[in-house]
């Protein structure tokens, strides 16, 4: 138990160039807390004390703002930073290092049974106000962009922004000493849409030149063939 707490601790300092001390992460991290707190009540779901375990997962929800079902399986590393309004449903599965930021949603779509809710990879990251909805898989490794909302699973190492989501496929995680190193720049992100308005801007300044260049070439023709039409332009202007 004091090793998975040392581990948890030893991710907010890896993660959050805020966090000072050992006591600040202990008592200031509401994200923290809602880890430990899914820990424990999900040592009570999967043993069927069904009642108790929403009991810890719904005082846990008051105090930190953060509602996790004690029926998800959150892996090792997971770090949730602020956290405030974050809800993840109760067949969620999220991998190891995994970094969450405020306002995420990974919930379920209908009312069927069973797996309902997504099954989140390895090393992914998903930034503010992303909604990640319905039993699909983020691979590997992905980034998840802020306000994306994702219908459909996504590759690993690919990046998804926008609404609905769209993928954009990107390098895989960098490798620093044969160890993982999660990518937390969820600010620099492709923007497809951008891109498409600056490729049609580029392609509205071509057209323009190439107009130019024919009303040139239909005034010089129009000014040998009909002298006195040339004349009489001239005096108009």
């Amino acid at each position: 138990m004091f090793t998975r707490l040392k581990q948890e601790i030893q991710v907010v300092f890896e993660r959050d160039p805020a966090a000072r001390s050992f006591w600040e992460v202990i008592f200031c991290y509401p994200g923290f807390h809602a880890i430990i707190n899914h820990r424990i009540a999900h040592f009570f779901y999967v043993r069927k004390c069904f009642f108790l375990a929403r009991l810890i997962s719904h005082i846990s929800r008051w105090l930190t703002g953060i509602e996790i079902h004690p029926g998800a399986k959150v892996g090792n590393g997971v770090f949730i930073d602020h956290g405030s309004g974050i809800v993840i449903g109760e067949t969620t599965e999220i991998g190891d290092n995994v970094t969450m930021y405020q306002g995420v949603t990974l919930g379920g779509t209908g009312k069927q049974k069973g797996k309902r809710h997504p099954t989140i990879g390895n090393n992914v990251v998903i930034s503010t106000g992303a909604k990640v909805l319905g039993a699909i898989t983020i691979g590997d490794n992905a980034k998840i962009g802020g306000g994306s909302v994702v219908l459909k699973s996504v590759p690993p190492s690919c990046t998804v922004v926008g609404v609905p989501g769209r993928i954009v496929v990107r390098n895989g995680a960098r490798v620093t000493d044969g160890k993982i190193e999660v990518d937390l720049e969820h600010h620099l992100l492709p923007d497809p849409i951008a891109d498409t308005l600056a490729a049609m801007q580029a392609r509205i300044e071509e057209l323009e030149k190439r107009l130019q260049s024919y009303e040139e070439k239909v005034t010089d023709h129009a000014s040998l063939q009909y002298p006195q039409w040339q004349k009489r332009r001239a005096g108009n202007s």
